[in-house]
């Protein structure tokens, strides 16, 4: 698979999980990155508490440096499972978003309504190959 490929691939994965609005500025930032490490899981809530760990955890996201995209959608087949697609500059950018203070925040204030983990897998994204 080559860079265009494997962009498009990510970008139909986003569009399934992100408003239109976004798209067109998670396109363009995915064009001029290069991400080495991402991360994909799946994280069931509390019985109907989804929306509210979907709101605490987007809030905690905007501003991490050396993230590309930050993607979380709601599954389709369980009404309080959610899945989160990260992709990052390093694995050590990730690392160190763990210790931001928002990031924190969100997690202190999420965990509570974190039932449980399903699938995670971490992943090199295909390196950048043509045009």
């Amino acid at each position: 698979m080559n860079r265009r490929e494997h962009l498009a691939a990510l970008l139909a994965t986003a569009a399934v999980l992100l408003p239109a609005t976004k798209l067109d500025a998670l396109e363009a930032r995915m064009e001029e990155a290069d991400p080495q490490y991402g991360l994909l899981g799946q994280m069931m809530a509390q019985p109907g508490k989804r929306a509210e760990l979907v709101a605490i955890l987007s809030e905690g996201t905007g501003e991490m440096p050396g993230n590309i995209a930050y993607l979380i959608g709601e599954d389709s087949a369980n009404p309080d499972a959610i899945w989160i697609v990260e992709l990052w500059e390093s694995k050590e950018a990730h690392a160190a978003s763990l210790k931001l203070p928002a990031v924190q925040d969100a997690i202190k204030r999420g965990r509570p309504l974190i039932a449980g983990f399903g699938t995670r897998a971490e992943f090199k994204p295909v390196a950048k190959t043509g045009a």
